[in-house]
């Protein structure tokens, strides 16, 4: 029997080899993905990263945002995105420490399949973003290949300690996400990210590297095909009709975190 960590402890001991295989082959084409997304909403905005981890797509994301802040529930994360200079802070995704109506972005990649009440995670992301903006959520596809790949393989070390099966990690299917999704926040499309790679080992081949990031890149929006990623980021936006573009932070001050009891 697998011994399951909590999540602060988990990412905590993972901190040490977060960046390991990061910047190069199949994780800079999970990466890029990410972030042409983000780009694709949040050129000029004010945005917010739900597990940013060590930072490192918080570093790129802040290259195109008017404001870019991130938070973490791990220590050990956060120190290594503080050595980047970048504006983050500890908390919980349930319980978010910014005022209503303050993004014109939240985003989550690689988080919220490991946080057991996505329910009121995904209603603080939804809280914190200003009418007419958008909630970028990824979670992890039970309809996809890497779903397969994830249950024949045996366990990944993320520590010398410990391996990827001592967290909490949720699959779902379309239909269970688009019914997370609390009222307000409306699905405008979704992004499918690895639908066809096998295995993560094919982009340490040049030629087949090539190959397969291209057909990623190409299928990652394309209708029917596009669901069947390992990653699927649902891509919603918060609805107010009395005021689309109402926003309780004034532009051009900076986002402060508030202590909620």
């Amino acid at each position: 029997m697998t011994l399951r960590m909590d999540n602060r402890t988990y990412y905590d001991d993972f901190a040490g080899w977060y960046e390991r295989e990061r910047g190069r082959g199949y994780h800079q084409m999970i990466d890029d993905l990410e972030v042409s997304l983000v780009e694709r909403y949040a050129v000029g905005g004010r945005v917010l990263e739900v597990g940013c981890g060590t930072g490192l797509l918080l570093d790129r994301v802040r290259l195109f945002a008017s404001y870019a802040t991130g938070m973490d529930l791990s220590s050990r994360m956060l120190a290594r995105a503080r050595q980047r200079d970048l504006p983050v802070i500890s908390a919980d995704a349930t319980l978010l420490p910014f005022p209503d109506n303050c993004f014109d972005v939240v985003y989550s990649f690689k988080v919220l399949p490991h946080v057991a009440d996505i329910r009121a995670a995904l209603s603080e992301m939804s809280r914190v973003t200003r009418p007419g903006g958008y909630v970028l959520a990824e979670f992890y596809n039970v309809h996809s290949l890497r779903y397969l790949v994830k249950r024949l393989k045996p366990p990944s070390a993320i520590s010398e300690h410990t391996t990827d099966r001592q967290v909490y990690t949720r699959y779902d299917t379309f239909a269970r996400i688009v019914n997370y999704l609390p009222p307000g926040l409306e699905l405008d499309t979704v992004r499918g990210i690895r639908i066809v790679t096998p295995l993560s080992h094919v982009h340490r081949v040049p030629g087949l590297s090539w190959l397969f990031r291209a057909a990623e890149e190409h299928l990652a929006d394309a209708p029917v095909v596009r669901n069947f990623g390992g990653f699927l980021v649902a891509v919603s936006r918060k609805q107010d009709p009395q005021d689309p573009d109402r926003r309780q932070c004034q532009e051009g001050t900076r986002i402060e975190p508030k202590l909620r009891l």
